[in-house]
């Protein structure tokens, strides 16, 4: 019966979270990623070097997350190849455990490697931890990166939340292509 109530909390909560959720259009989206990039760079001052060494990048430029206990998150956002976006994607995962409140979050992934980025293309539903490894980068003094964070082949970050939810990870996300 307890876990009964737990999915049907789950449900709302992920019913709830995807309501909320503007669906963008595809104009709508790029502007939103091309902000998210600027902001990414503002951001992490090794964000522009990174990059432009990535094989390429995935950008969700606002990932809503919410919970009491039970908790859903989700987003849209780009694969950008090549500076070009090459398809779009949504995230999506669902928690339980000891959390309340919302947040609006960006997540940017860097493939550093052209086999760590085809992989990921090649997957009908690519989930962190799964998958693969997502390496989330620790930002020290001027926003730099660790140089063992730099060597990984997939890096994460995570910033511009607005909540005060602290899981600040990739752990349990799930990336699938969506068309628009």
């Amino acid at each position: 019966m307890l876990k009964s109530g737990y999915g049907r909390v789950l449900l709302i909560l992920i019913a709830l979270v995807c309501a909320n959720v503007h669906a963008a259009s595809k104009v709508e989206l790029d502007a939103e990623v091309e902000a998210a990039i600027q902001e990414f760079y503002k951001t992490v001052g090794a964000g522009k070097a990174l990059a432009r060494k990535a094989a390429g990048m995935l950008i969700f430029p606002s990932v809503l997350k919410g919970g009491f206990i039970v908790g859903a998150e989700y987003g849209e956002g780009a694969l950008l190849v090549g500076g070009k976006t090459t398809a779009y994607y949504n995230t999506a995962s669902a928690s339980v455990g000891l959390q309340a409140g919302a947040q609006s979050k960006t997540m940017v992934v860097l493939f550093m490697t052209k086999q760590a980025l085809d992989q990921f293309r090649r997957s009908e539903g690519w989930k962190a931890g799964v998958d693969g490894n997502i390496a989330v980068a620790s930002l020290g003094a001027g926003g730099e990166v660790s140089s063992e964070t730099a060597k990984e082949p997939i890096i994460g970050f995570i910033f511009g939340n607005k909540g005060l939810m602290a899981d600040l990870s990739f752990a349990g996300s799930k990336m699938t292509r969506i068309e628009k």
